[in-house]
């Protein structure tokens, strides 16, 4: 009622019901109720003059104060009156709580409804976090806008730096409604994915849908100033899904291309496993036409597992299949399995040139987790299929494969029994393959079963001490069946008609005791029973006027033994020079042993066979001969064996003075010498002593070099047909030995700086196609696709890189190896290998990287396989070039492409096919 203009009649009124009745006091009391109610929601109007202090006019108000009060408890009782009358409380503008902060002020108008945050300013909502030079929060219109601001030198400065969610947005400014969640952004910066994202407008239509105008993306570190990026003008965005545009054309610095698309989708889900096209990339060869290589689809089957099916075609009509899987299971297994298929036509039907074959390879590795299962463990590592494979595939060249001409594979199981003894029983199966032969050589599968080794002579105590108590004895079996076929009988009926099996069972008695203090000795019996399916029966057949063997099927075996003893001992030599000499001391170790082994002759396995139609004249055979195990022996074996070790190792002052001790080096690992001598040896159909093997190893230059050799030495000499006599060479006129032998190896790798090898190229689809772990070969090159970078991904930034590049640190490796051998069986007196190969890499600038792999060939007096890497980095684009100059193999190939590899299909592959293919 003070909001009314006060006057004294209104006064009088105020008064007057006080001395009246009771109803005219409930009128006014509602009339006045109706006026309170319209008046609250009016502005106050200012006072020019006081309203007089009277308390008989407050002691009124109080009274119709209450006397609503009372009414309003009234309407409380009644349910129709709420339902009409009450109202409900307004709900806030905002559903949390609002955090902000800034440097130089944070301050609020509430006339207009604003808060203005500047300087590092900060706002936080829900999932919404706000960064900013200056922030204006409209909380009556339920909008807030942040921008940039200017520093001393005009410069903006600040971006808005906006994150709801996993999403974030860094634009110039920002106008967003917390109620709609809808958004404005001008010039905003983002990143999803692989992709930096950058639009002139952008338009928030809610969490997961946004809208752009004038926008580009690339996958470039500088989204600023890309050195590539896709233009477009309508762009609908849905973060970690997808990206659809409108008329979308690439520009490359800044300079736009003809390459346009009049729409375009990009995929960028956030799962890791996702399956999609490979597309496919165009070539020309000069034998089998146009081609699409690579072409396929990723099959992402599971967590576990994964499919990846390409192929090729040919104009001419020629094709490939590739199928390629992964898999792992952690703390289980993992491996992959590659199988391709190529169906080649060279030339065309009618012409004389014409050829049609088909060629495979199959190539399996797997391990498992030695923590599944303790007690047990399968491997496999599996390469086999065509011999000509890598030599005439379409789409692989790889070099090292057809210079090591060998394929090999094994797979693996092996179970241990915890028992008393233990039991270890272990099966596999092994793939020999020569490319150039073609002829492979198999076992499927070779069984070994061994029983741990029981000691029926130890106490109680289980002390094994002495001759008796060291007596021990197990049991082992080999069971073996081996195929030998060639690559057009493979897997075919008369391969497996040709298979040998054969188990050979030994039981081996031995002790082991100490001999005077200083020696070990070691004594062994052995006890061995060979079974076999097949045997042979040889005769003269006078219908072929030859000696054939016939094959007799059905089960025979023989049983051998054999007896061994050894001693051996150690002794340690230490020459000293002096403390204050460069080289203090050298320690020198020899390891001497000498061994004996004597088996009796077992004739009684001996038959015998005319050799001519006469029959006088006949020989002994041995019907088990030709088998896997071999065959019984005729004549006694009696023989010496004398062996001696060395190892050398120097103490030498160390070139820190500041270190007391002296520093320990290796001068060479190991000089081994062995012979051994024929007790039984008649001097004309045998010759006592065995030619002495010289082998040795050691590490030079900080070992870095590794040096091995090996010599053989004859003490007998031999006639002029080449054979060796009863005669020592000295007695002959010459040295006490004749060297019939001989080589030497080098391998040294060194480079700038120190290398994590768990990083290094391994270069391993080189080692799974039969090739080298290193470069000596050159790198593997699959055509046409999207090859390894030289370039490891932790490079320095750039301005540091060419700093370093003016500080002529320029990062290099090289792998050297040299190969010589000798030959002189029959004085001949020749270097039968003299080679030498060398691969290096090296930086040239700090986007250009270089290598070589090369090598001379002394003896063919020629340059063996010889190839020219060249890798330019591009920022978001790679470009490389590789070069066989010459020889079977020469090619070459160009590649251009993104790095990123949701874009690597962006690229340029141009490689020579080689005729020979």
């Amino acid at each position: 009622m003070t909001l009314q203009k006060t006057g004294h009649n209104f006064t009088k009124i105020a008064f007057k019901p006080l001395q009246t009745n009771l109803f005219n006091i409930v009128l006014l009391s509602f009339f006045l109720t109706i006026g309170y109610g319209n008046l609250y929601s009016q502005d106050i109007s200012k006072k020019t003059t006081a309203i007089p202090n009277n308390k008989q006019v407050n002691t009124s108000n109080s009274v119709v104060n209450n006397k609503i009060k009372d009414t309003v408890v009234l309407k409380k009782q009644t349910d129709t009156i709420i339902k009409k009358d009450s109202i409900k409380p307004p709900k806030p503008f905002l559903d949390g709580k609002v955090k902000y902060k800034a440097d130089q002020y944070a301050r609020i108008d509430q006339k207009k409804k604003l808060i203005t945050l500047y300087d590092k300013a900060e706002l936080y909502y829900q999932d919404i976090e706000l960064k900013a030079g200056i922030i204006v929060m409209d909380y009556e219109k339920n909008e807030v806008y942040a921008g940039r601001i200017k520093d001393s030198t005009g410069k903006y400065t600040q971006l808005p730096h906006f994150k709801q969610g996993e999403n974030e947005v860094e634009p110039d400014s920002i106008r967003f409604n917390f109620k709609t969640q809808k958004a404005l952004i001008w010039n905003s910066r983002s990143d999803q994915g692989e992709f930096k994202i950058k639009a002139q407008i952008t338009k928030k239509e809610n969490d997961s849908v946004y809208f752009l105008k004038g926008a580009r993306f690339t996958t470039s570190a500088n989204v600023d100033n890309p050195e590539y990026y896709f233009q477009t003008n309508k762009v609908k965005f849905i973060p970690g899904k997808k990206v659809i545009t409108g008329l979308t054309n690439m520009v490359i610095a800044n300079v736009p291309t003809p390459i346009a698309l009049p729409f375009a989708y990009f995929p960028m889900s956030k799962e890791t496993n996702i399956s999609g096209l490979i597309l496919p990339s165009y070539n020309d060869s000069n034998t089998r036409g146009f081609s699409l290589q690579n072409g396929g689809y990723y099959f992402a089957l599971n967590d576990h597992y994964d499919l990846t099916v390409s192929g090729d075609y040919y104009t001419n009509g020629s094709y490939g299949m590739r199928f390629e899987s992964s898999y792992a299971k952690r703390y289980s297994y993992r491996g992959n399995l590659n199988f391709r298929f190529e169906n080649l036509i060279t030339s065309e039907r009618g012409y004389p040139d014409y050829l049609k074959q088909k060629i495979y390879n199959l190539q399996w590795s797997h391990a498992r987790d030695s923590k599944a299962n303790p007690n047990s463990s399968f491997s496999a590592s599996v390469n086999l299929g065509s011999s000509k494979y890598f030599k005439q595939s379409i789409n692989q060249a790889n070099i090292g494969s057809n210079l090591n001409n060998q394929l090999n594979s094994s797979i693996s199981y092996s179970k241990t029994f915890n028992s008393i003894p233990q039991v270890r029983m272990s099966l596999s199966a092994t793939h020999s393959q020569n490319t150039q032969t073609e002829v492979i050589n198999m076992t499927l599968p070779t069984l070994q079963l061994s029983v741990d080794r029981i000691y029926p002579f130890v106490g109680k105590d289980g002390v094994k001490k002495g001759f008796i108590k060291n007596i021990n004895l197990q049991y082992n079996l080999s069971g073996r069946n081996t195929i030998t076929t060639t690559d057009s009988l493979f897997f075919k009926p008369q391969m497996f008609r040709d298979a040998q099996l054969g188990m050979q069972h030994s039981i081996p008695l031995s002790t082991n005791f100490k001999l005077f203090k200083y020696f070990s000795a070691s004594t062994s019996l052995n006890y061995e029973e060979v079974w076999y399916a097949k045997t042979i029966e040889r005769n003269y057949d006078s219908d072929q006027s030859a000696v054939v063997d016939k094959t007799i099927s059905g089960f025979d075996a023989f049983r051998t033994y054999s007896f061994s003893s050894s001693i051996g001992t150690t002794i340690y030599g230490t020459f000293n020079f002096g403390e204050d000499k460069k080289i203090q001391s050298i320690r020198h170790v020899m390891r001497p042993s000498v061994s004996y082994g004597y088996t009796p002759s077992f004739e009684k396995y001996y038959d015998t066979y005319a050799i001519d139609a006469s029959g006088t004249t006949v020989k002994q055979y041995s019907r088990f001969e030709g088998g896997i195990f071999g065959a019984p022996g005729l004549s006694n074996s009696n023989t010496m064996g004398f062996d001696l070790s060395n190892t050398f190792e120097a103490k030498v002052k160390d070139r820190d003075s500041t270190k007391v001790e002296a520093k320990k080096i290796m001068l060479l690992n190991n000089l081994n010498l062995s012979t051994s001598y024929n007790l039984d040896a008649d001097g004309v159909t045998a010759l006592a002593w065995s030619p002495v093997r010289v082998s040795g190893g050691t590490q030079l230059l900080d070992n870095k070099m590794n040096v091995n050799f090996g010599a053989t030495l004859d003490p007998y000499a031999i006639d002029n047909s080449g054979n060796r006599i009863n005669l020592f060479n000295i007695n002959n006129g010459g040295s006490l030995f004749r060297m019939t032998s001989a080589n030497m190896t080098l391998n040294y790798s060194l480079s700038s700086k120190e290398k994590d090898d768990s990083k290094k190229d391994k270069n391993d689809q080189s080692q799974r196609n039969g090739g080298r772990e290193d470069d000596l070969f050159g790198k593997n090159t699959v055509l046409n696709d999207n090859t390894k970078s030289q370039f490891d991904g932790s490079e320095e930034s750039g301005d540091d890189k060419i700093s370093e590049f003016f500080s002529s640190k320029l990062p290099w490796d090289m792998t050297f190896a040299y190969s010589l051998t000798y030959g002189n069986n029959n004085r001949e007196k020749q270097i039968i290998g003299n080679s030498i190969m060398i691969s290096a890499n090296a930086d040239l600038t700090p986007k250009w990287k270089a290598g070589i792999s090369t090598g001379y060939d002394f003896v063919q007096n020629g340059v063996t396989f010889t190839q020219l890497r060249f890798e330019r980095d591009l920022l978001s684009w790679r470009m490389d070039f590789n070069w066989t100059p010459f020889g079977t193999n020469a090619n070459w190939g160009f590649f251009i492409g993104i790095k990123s590899g949701v874009l690597s299909d962006i690229k340029w592959d141009k490689r020579s096919t080689n005729t020979t293919r």
